[in-house]
């Protein structure tokens, strides 16, 4: 791919850098070929609005969401005939998608719900255990504390 005429290969840029980069880019192409666990670069370029052309492996398919905020690909002859249609995704979209999906609030919500829903089943749990018949003292268990007193 690095023949073709509008692409150039840049290399690894900053941590200050990469927001202005990727905002700027028309696309990111993740060639993967590898299944990769998470794949953090693809939520970076959905967060400057920038669309993703990514090759269906490891954690691809759930990070990019088809012909809405990428494309994903099975090889390089499909990724050279997606590119058009990658371009024409609408990058606010992209951004949105990514907000909705992957923006720390939201991750904060879904783990504040997430706990609340643990402590609530626990609650439960110890109400539950503590009305259980087998915690409740039996009738001669009774008849000999009482007499013994």
């Amino acid at each position: 791919m690095l023949d073709q005429p509008d692409i150039e290969f840049i290399g690894e840029i900053s941590e200050r850098q990469k927001a202005d980069f990727l905002g700027q880019a028309s696309g990111l192409l993740f060639p993967i070929d590898w299944p990769e666990p998470f794949g953090l670069v693809m939520i970076e370029a959905m967060a400057c609005g920038t669309p993703v052309l990514a090759f269906d492996r490891g954690s691809v398919s759930e990070i990019v969401e088809d012909g809405k905020t990428g494309i994903v690909v099975q090889s390089k002859d499909e990724a050279i005939k997606n590119l058009p249609y990658l371009l024409a995704l609408d990058r606010r979209k992209v951004r949105h998608e990514f907000e909705r999906r992957f923006s720390a609030q939201r991750m904060a919500r879904d783990h504040l719900r997430l706990y609340r829903e643990l402590l609530k089943g626990r609650r439960e749990s110890l109400l539950q255990s503590a009305f259980r018949s087998d915690h409740l003292p039996d009738i001669q268990e009774t008849r000999q504390l009482n007499s013994a007193q």
